[in-house]
Parts: C-alpha cells; sequence; structure tokens
C-alpha cells in the first residue's frame, strides 16, 4: 500500500508568521507543532512542505540566505525527531503567474512525483486560502489551522475546506480519527 502524506504550509502552520521572515534566528516553532508532527509520522504518514516564498522574488533576499533559513528549520524540527520528506518553494511573486505559486497544484504534483503518493488520499494543512485551494483541486482532505491567518480566514464563507480547526495538533487528532474510520470501513 501506498504511503500517505500530509502536505503543509510552513509559516503560520508550522512556524510562526513573521512578515518576510528574512533571517534563522527569526524561526519560532509554533507551540505543540513538533508533537503533532510526531503523531503524524507515528502514523506512519509521510511529511512535505510547500510554501510560497515571494520575499525571494521581491528582491529582500536569495536563495543562499532561504537555504540558511530552511537549514535551520530542518535542525531545530530534527531537534524534535521530526524529519521532512520534503520542502519544496515558489520564489515567484504573485503577479508572475507561475505554475508553482499555491494555490497552482504545480509543487504539490512534483511533491507527489518525486516521493510517490496519491494526491488524492492526502491531507494538506494550511493556515491561508491558498493552501485550502491547492487542497481541493488536488483531490485532498483539506484542514483550515486557526494559527498564523487562520483565524481571519475561518469566518470567510465561500471557503470550502474540509475541517477548521485550532491548530496542528487538533489536525493531528481529526487525522488519527479518520484512518481509524477507514480501517473499520475496509474490515
Amino acid at each position: 500500500m501506498e504511503r500517505r502524506f500530509v502536505v503543509l504550509d510552513r509559516d503560520g502552520t508550522i512556524i510562526e508568521e513573521c512578515a518576510y521572515l528574512s533571517r534563522p534566528d527569526q524561526i519560532k516553532l509554533i507551540p505543540g507543532a513538533a508533537i503533532a508532527l510526531r503523531k503524524m509520522t507515528d502514523m506512519g504518514l509521510g511529511l512535505a512542505v510547500i510554501t510560497n516564498q515571494s520575499a525571494l522574488g521581491r528582491g529582500l533576499f536569495g536563495e543562499d540566505r532561504l537555504k540558511e533559513i530552511h537549514d535551520q528549520f530542518f535542525q531545530m524540527l530534527a531537534a524534535e525527531g521530526i524529519h521532512l520528506d520534503g520542502l519544496y518553494y515558489c520564489p515567484h511573486k504573485p503577479e508572475d503567474q507561475c505554475w508553482c505559486r499555491k494555490p497552482s497544484i504545480g509543487l504539490m504534483q512534483k511533491a507527489s512525483e518525486e516521493l510517490g503518493f496519491d494526491l488524492r488520499t492526502s491531507f494538506v494543512i494550511g493556515d491561508k486560502m491558498s493552501d485550502i485551494e491547492m487542497g481541493r483541486q488536488a483531490g485532498a482532505v483539506t484542514f483550515l489551522v486557526r494559527t498564523g491567518y487562520g483565524t481571519q480566514v475561518a469566518p470567510d464563507q465561500t471557503l470550502s475546506v474540509d475541517y477548521i480547526v485550532a491548530d496542528l495538533t487538533e489536525a493531528a487528532e481529526t487525522i488519527a480519527a479518520l484512518l481509524r474510520r477507514e480501517e473499520i470501513s475496509t474490515e
């Protein structure tokens, strides 16, 4: 059986929202995020992060700085016993209308091909409309977390999301319940 994946947004979902995060020392894990990610991996789920990083396209910093930020991010997660299977980012500005910027599913398709998972059996978790729209287009189960921008996005009546949850902890609990239900229905 193919391994299922959780596709997560980075800023506002795993780490605290910081307008144009530009230095490794600005990274702070959202309380409980590491424990929730560990629960997901304990369930046998793969973890991939997809993030829009328009600060690159805007010239606010370069690829070297983003690598430093991501190295720090990986080290912080590793210190908590968490391994990401992949991290994908779009360096473009919204007006560039590229194939890789969320809500486009370009990076999700790339992750699916490289990591070997079915988009339709995955879970997408984020704090913005673009995360949810990407997940809907991919046919995934979608979660809006009320961390980051999620509290502002949640009241939007046009948002078509499967689950609105407080944070990654509640998302992990909901995924566990969904997987148990699937298990029972296939027995």
